[in-house]
């Protein structure tokens, strides 16, 4: 069986909302262990394979669609205070908010109050929220592993980095010859090999996460302009998710296998129809919510019952983030994106009043 990505896409026939939502949960359910003593031993896949996470798997996922979806973005609209808009619109909303709640909320809670607020640098606060990065606010959680308000918000700021170069390479025309942007993506294989293999060098290092990421940003992007090359065969797929398994004999480049073969896995679940995913395709996209709010909930639920087990805060903190994650998306996330689907239609009817004058 042969399926193109064009007549998945077209259709809407997909499955990222369901994706979105377990990549969100895997976040969650890896720093379940991790949270309570800072032993990343007990992390699932690292009792497993002993060199990588759920949440750090779940994190590459993430911008393997991102990198799929917002190069789809750029070519199906190549304005650049549009395709800006779209991007501030999407990501801003949701992580003001979930900024403003960490700071005047989880951190009174997770502090003395009193002396929190003596402590609190409006200034600083407003500028990591400026720059999407973890809120900064006065010592929180003190004595517990990952003392963080909110640890989870790092990747938020890597990704619209992405945008941000999405959006230049699109300026200069780049998505006219997607030969240039497979270069790119090769070119930064060879940097993460280079890296992994232990060679030195002044310019860049796999411990900036923003490599690493950036080749699954990159790959994601691929998928999308070479989509009509694509084909999807369940052989295909088993083959891919073979070599995933026999990674593990290969740690130091499994990031670049994974890159990869768990590319081509994933789209191949996200555009695969499969009968009992179809309701999640109503559901409303609740993940960044999820992701925003998992680490917060995780850390108040510990600070006051610090003998709280792994399995059990997972349950907990999951059940709660899916309710934020509708709450945020209900309140915050959809009204702004309502405000790019309105601002795209007046494009459209100016257009076409122009075209009848």
């Amino acid at each position: 069986m042969m399926n193109h990505l064009d007549s998945r896409k077209a259709n809407r026939d997909n499955n990222f909302n369901f994706l979105r939502l377990v990549l969100a949960l895997l976040v969650i359910l890896s720093h379940s262990p991790q949270l309570i003593d800072g032993d990343e031993s007990r992390e699932p896949l690292t009792m497993l394979v002993g060199f990588t996470s759920l949440g750090k798997l779940a994190v590459e996922c993430f911008f393997l669609l991102s990198g799929y979806l917002i190069v789809q973005s750029w070519v199906q609209s190549p304005h650049i205070w549009s395709f800006l808009k779209k991007r501030i619109l999407r990501i801003y909303p949701g992580f003001i908010v979930a900024s403003f709640i960490c700071a005047f909320v989880v951190g009174p809670l997770g502090a003395q109050p009193e002396q929190y607020f003596k402590a609190f640098w409006y200034g600083g606060f407003v500028k990591s929220v400026v720059f999407l990065n973890i809120p900064e606010v006065p010592a929180v959680f003190e004595g517990q592993p990952y003392p963080s308000v909110n640890g989870s918000m790092w990747s938020i700021s890597l990704e619209f980095t992405c945008y941000l170069f999405v959006l230049v390479l699109g300026s200069l025309g780049i998505f006219r010859r997607k030969r240039l942007w497979l270069f790119l993506a090769t070119g930064l294989y060879a940097v993460v090999l280079y890296s992994t293999l232990g060679l030195s060098s002044p310019y860049f290092s796999l411990e900036d996460p923003l490599f690493r990421l950036g080749t699954f940003f990159l790959t994601g992007g691929c998928f999308f302009l070479y989509r009509d090359s694509v084909n999807y065969k369940h052989s295909w797929a088993l083959v891919c998710a073979l070599i995933i398994f026999l990674c593990v004999l290969v740690a130091k480049i499994h990031y670049l296998i994974f890159a990869a073969a768990g590319a081509y896995l994933l789209f191949y679940l996200a555009f695969t129809p499969i009968s009992f995913l179809k309701r999640f395709k109503k559901v409303p996209d609740v993940s960044y919510g999820v992701y925003l709010y998992g680490w917060p909930i995780q850390k108040l639920i510990l600070w006051y019952f610090p003998a709280t087990t792994p399995t059990v805060l997972f349950i907990v903190s999951a059940l709660m983030s899916l309710l934020l994650g509708a709450a945020s998306w209900y309140a915050v996330e959809k009204p702004f994106i309502k405000l790019k689907s309105f601002q795209l239609a007046r494009q459209i009817f100016s257009s076409g009043v122009q075209t009848k004058l």
